[in-house]
């Protein structure tokens, strides 16, 4: 028997490969199935499950294209309705593969159809189990994914808060938890960088399976402090649901090397969102008036899903040699599978042509010390996440998280100057990027971001939040 997990760091995402006597199931794929695919040829073994735990928000699954590829069954928990071939399996149904079993444990909470699935070896033993969204390493599922008209978020909480305490939390305590997700997901708040554990550790440490944790207390600590989730994810969850176009096609699609005025026609003639997706050092020297930068470097694809309100919109891409089938790759994780092509010959080509660049201002923390003897601390704009800002922050700046810049476009002053930082750097050239491309003209970003400014010695910090932050905040749908 064979357990890998394989995951993406981008996501924060763990899929699962498991093999027994040429048999073999895939828990939670990516959309791109190659890698599924060749490992199985690897092991002269044949993918007989595609096993999903949920209908994911925050990516796109490889079910279909996997089951397409290789004849597997396709397997959802009760209470799933799908637009194509699956089988629905009933509450502790047992799957066999090679000279192991899978019982299917239906968990609901983080949505009704939230399953996980409990591995026994060879000899019968309880040994692993995949836990999807329901349990993380040092939390669980968020419940507020799934609602509907007759179920609230306390609702789903407290099916969540049954479904821990009688199909996960009575397994075995040396049983190996596989969860989904890690740090850095939006699917969960507190969730550890460590992606495996035991049911025992986490009795011990994991704050939502408290022995002595009543229901209602369960409801209110999951429920408190959760972010709105990002705007993609109830277009993910569709395309999970229904159906999507085949990730070969999507990358055959997209791979479309575009010379410089081909590029500037594309966009022109299909209205897309010019996505540059290098460096934030390389962009802020130049870039394509009007572009938006989301670096490949970071959390890439969940940052796409967060500030580019349609799924749908055609993208044109600006890339570093040799990454546009990355960049298309990782666009297609989260349903963005309208790229119009890319930029043939990058940055360097665009200028060689004679087309217009833009640049980026940028100062060192104790150049902003300085500008601050002219300016207010009202022109400097933190956009970090609201966690971030309340742990410490510069006096009486502005809190704009990114998550939510859109959101808080409309209290901003177009002829007015600020000042962007976040923690490092990344986070802040999408801000500013995003800005300039709504006419804020007088942007200029901070270089080492709130680690420049704390080192610099030059700010008076404070974890104090005004309840006037607090309010913005509640009221863009952040929920405090």
């Amino acid at each position: 028997m064979k357990i890998e997990q394989i995951y993406t760091g981008c996501l924060a995402q763990g899929a699962y490969y498991i093999e027994s006597n040429g048999e073999v199931a895939v828990i939670d794929p990516l959309r791109e199935v190659q890698p599924y695919l060749d490992r199985a040829a690897q092991d002269d073994a044949k993918i007989k499950y595609v096993l999903e735990t949920h209908f994911h928000a925050d990516f796109v699954s490889g079910h279909l294209d996997l089951a397409e590829k290789t004849g597997a069954a396709i397997v959802y928990g009760p209470n799933a309705k799908t637009g194509f071939k699956a089988h629905i399996a009933t509450d502790g149904e047992v799957l066999k593969l090679g000279n192991i079993t899978i019982k299917v444990l239906h968990t609901p909470g983080h949505t009704m159809e939230s399953t996980c699935y409990l591995l026994s070896d060879e000899d019968g033993k309880e040994s692993a189990i995949f836990t999807g969204d329901t349990l993380f390493i040092g939390d669980v599922g968020r419940p507020d994914l799934a609602q509907k008209s007759d179920l609230t978020m306390a609702d789903l909480a407290g099916h969540l808060f049954d479904s821990l305490r009688n199909k996960v939390m009575t397994l075995p305590d040396d049983v190996t938890v596989y969860p989904a997700h890690g740090a850095g997901s939006a699917c969960g708040k507190n969730m550890s960088k460590e992606t495996v554990s035991t049911i025992g550790a986490q009795k011990a440490t994991n704050y939502a399976l408290r022995a002595d944790m009543t229901k209602p207390e369960f409801v209110h600590e999951v429920t408190d402090g959760l972010m709105a989730p990002p705007k993609y994810f109830p277009e993910n969850v569709r395309l999970n649901k229904e159906g999507y176009t085949s990730f070969d096609e999507v990358m055959k699609r997209g791979a479309q090397a575009l010379s410089p005025r081909a590029f500037e026609e594309a966009v022109n003639a299909t209205g897309a969102l010019m996505l540059d997706v290098r460096h934030e050092n390389l962009f802020h020297k130049g870039f394509i008036p009007n572009s938006i930068f989301i670096g490949l470097g970071g959390h890439f694809a969940p940052w796409v899903g967060a500030l580019v309100a349609d799924v749908n919109q055609p993208l044109a891409l600006i890339v570093e040699p040799g990454q546009a089938e990355e960049a298309i790759t990782r666009l297609s994780r989260v349903g963005f599978d309208n790229v119009v092509g890319f930029l043939d010959g990058g940055i360097e080509a665009w200028k060689n042509a004679g087309m217009e660049l833009d640049v980026f201002d940028s100062i060192t923390a104790e150049q902003l010390a300085e500008n601050l003897k002219e300016y207010g601390p009202d022109n400097v704009i933190d956009v970090r996440k609201p966690s971030e800002f309340a742990a410490e922050h510069v006096k009486d700046v502005e809190s704009v998280p990114l998550d939510f810049i859109n959101d808080y476009m409309g209290d901003l002053d177009r002829t007015k100057q600020y000042f962007v930082h976040c923690a490092g750097g990344y986070r802040s050239m999408i801000a500013a990027s995003i800005l300039k491309s709504r006419g804020f003209e007088k942007i200029v970003d901070i270089k080492g971001g709130f680690k420049a400014i704390q080192e610099s010695g030059k700010f008076e910090t404070t974890d104090y939040v005004c309840p006037n932050t607090l309010k913005r905040q509640k009221e863009k749908a952040i929920i405090a």
